[in-house]
């Protein structure tokens, strides 16, 4: 896993910069990354009812979360193994 892919989505969404979402959509590696930030977007792009823009955004979000969260567990049993 690539944290720093996690945290430039963060950045990138949090700056709406979607241009660079859209390259790190490209670049990365996670595949269910990829998949979250290209319903973010075209949800974004496309779509006239909010309600779902939201849901596609904090479904990003909550997986940025995660998938932080998971790299932080490795790191740690890595350092005290």
């Amino acid at each position: 896993m690539q944290k720093a892919d996690y945290d430039r989505a963060l950045y990138y969404t949090h700056q709406s910069e979607w241009d660079n979402l859209l390259i790190l959509m490209v670049r990365t590696k996670d595949h269910l990354l990829s998949k979250k930030i290209e319903h973010f977007l075209h949800a974004y792009n496309f779509e006239k009812d909010y309600t779902v823009i939201e849901k596609h955004l904090y479904s990003l979000l909550r997986y940025i979360d995660h998938a932080n969260e998971i790299s932080d567990n490795d790191v740690n049993f890595y350092q005290f193994t």
